[in-house]
């Protein structure tokens, strides 16, 4: 998880979206734990009330599923739920903003789709330029 906190949002939020893109990309799986409230809060230096209330979000959310004296583990189907939630989401709210700014800038589909073909190419060169650079 990223250390930077963004001062528009607060940070229990910033950690429950960040547990929600974990759990898109498929680094924590149906089933697995979550990291410790203490674990979380002592290496991001939070309070553990706010890592808490972040975590209570997604049981709230039916997401993750506390076991009493074991922790929080990953619900079976959370990935699915939080695809469509986000779907629908994207599509409300950050899809017009998108294709607005296409229109405005009057791109074509092609060029999105090279864009995007040269995009997926990049981020191994970045990655390795950054590998490189922390050595």
């Amino acid at each position: 998880m990223d250390r930077e906190w963004n001062d528009n949002q607060p940070i229990y939020r910033q950690l429950r979206d960040r547990v929600v893109a974990m759990i898109l990309d498929g680094v924590l799986k149906e089933g697995d734990p979550l990291p410790s409230v203490r674990n979380v809060a002592a290496e991001y230096r939070v309070n553990h009330l706010t890592v808490l209330k972040g975590y209570q979000e997604l049981v709230d959310e039916q997401l993750v599923e506390s076991k009493r004296g074991r922790g929080m583990f990953i619900n079976a189907g959370a990935r699915n739920l939080l695809l469509r939630g986000e779907r629908q989401k994207f599509l409300a709210e950050e899809w017009p903003r998108v294709y607005a700014t296409i229109q405005r800038l009057g791109l074509k589909a092609e060029e999105l789709l090279d864009a995007a073909a040269h995009r997926r190419s990049a981020p191994d060169a970045v990655q390795s330029k950054t590998e490189v650079e922390e050595r």
